[in-house]
């Protein structure tokens, strides 16, 4: 079975109308999980968390969408 990474993390924004942030280096990073419906209560959980300040925003990342194991690696990927 293909295994469906999601990355849940946020930040503060520079505007509540971007998505851009104030402070990379102070991301949180809550996790990864295994699949939507984890990754969603996560999301939903930090969210939550952090409802009162209106800058903050979390994002859920489909991990699995940036690359396609049918695909053969470019040569730059291959020295990793």
């Amino acid at each position: 079975m293909t295994q469906r990474l999601h990355l849940v993390f946020g930040g503060e924004l520079t505007d509540p109308q971007t998505t851009q942030f104030r402070d990379v280096d102070a991301l949180d990073i809550v996790g990864i999980y295994p699949n939507y419906a984890a990754a969603y209560d996560a999301w939903k959980s930090a969210a939550q968390r952090t409802v009162d300040n209106a800058h903050m925003r979390y994002f859920i990342a489909h991990l699995h969408r940036l690359r396609d194991e049918e695909v053969a690696a470019s040569p730059t990927e291959e020295l990793g």
